[in-house]
């Protein structure tokens, strides 16, 4: 007898919960549910191949036991309505995002907002207010879409997503070498109360999240609650990483390094 859904359009995704399927050898995963809430964030860790990726794209699937992995989610606990994933379920961020519309920053910005049903000219100010805090070179309201930089069209599609979008779910993968300030991107994205699921190999990014799930042969293996002794060495980290934001821009920038500013 096959199991009876009860399926719910959803309105406000209050958490996303991804039930267990078996990793690549067929094997069950080694964890038989994740649930992220809104607010709240959750990193994916592991190596290469681990099945980060495989893990993102099953929440944008709306995977119900029909993707390789045999994952099936659920949204506030229930079956997500069909037609979710076609109204907008996620907003993914990836480091290939571009923009392949025509236009200016400001008119792209506008009509989006508009679409949304925000008040454009805040939802203008606001965006771009915080993207030029995500990325070395400023956007401004008139440059075209087609000649911004990745880190420019990465901080741009940051601030839209915690701004103007209204899909309630946030995917991120691998932003780490994105060329924007991925610590401000993260706090920029968790004012805005979604869930949040970071593919990553940064270590910063893995210990300001509160949990970390360990991706391993295409499988969940285990997931770790950061330690009060991890966030002391979050401290430090940070610094570390500060400190070669700072060089590196000092070195983009043609200026000679000295060993002075490698002091933390």
């Amino acid at each position: 007898m096959s199991e009876q859904k009860n399926i719910t359009p959803v309105m406000e995704v209050e958490s996303v919960t991804l039930l267990s399927g078996t990793d690549k050898n067929g094997a069950p995963e080694g964890i038989e549910s994740v649930t992220i809430a809104a607010g709240d964030s959750l990193a994916l860790v592991g190596p290469t191949g681990s099945g980060k990726s495989e893990f993102l794209s099953d929440i944008e699937q709306l995977a119900d036991r029909d993707t390789v992995t045999g994952r099936r989610l659920l949204i506030n606990g229930k079956d997500p309505d069909p037609e979710l994933g076609a109204m907008g379920l996620v907003a993914q961020l990836s480091q290939k995002t571009s923009f392949v519309m025509e236009g200016s920053v400001q008119s792209f910005l506008e009509l989006h907002a508009q679409c949304r049903g925000r008040d454009i000219n805040e939802a203008v100010e606001k965006t771009l207010d915080a993207a030029n805090q995500l990325c070395g070179e400023p956007i401004k309201a008139g440059d075209s879409l087609q000649v911004l930089s990745g880190g420019q069209s990465r901080a741009l599609m940051i601030a839209d997503i915690a701004y103007i979008s209204d899909a309630p779910v946030v995917l991120i993968d691998e932003i780490e070498n994105a060329g924007i300030e991925k610590l401000k991107a993260l706090e920029v994205l968790g004012a805005s109360n979604k869930p949040i699921l970071i593919a990553t190999h940064d270590p910063v990014l893995m210990l300001m999240t509160r949990r970390r799930l360990v991706m391993g042969k295409g499988g969940m293996r285990r997931l770790v609650e950061t330690t009060e002794q991890e966030k002391a060495c979050l401290e430090r980290l940070s610094l570390m990483d500060n400190l070669m934001t700072k060089v590196r821009g000092n070195l983009r920038m043609g200026r000679e390094l000295n060993l002075k500013e490698l002091e933390l």
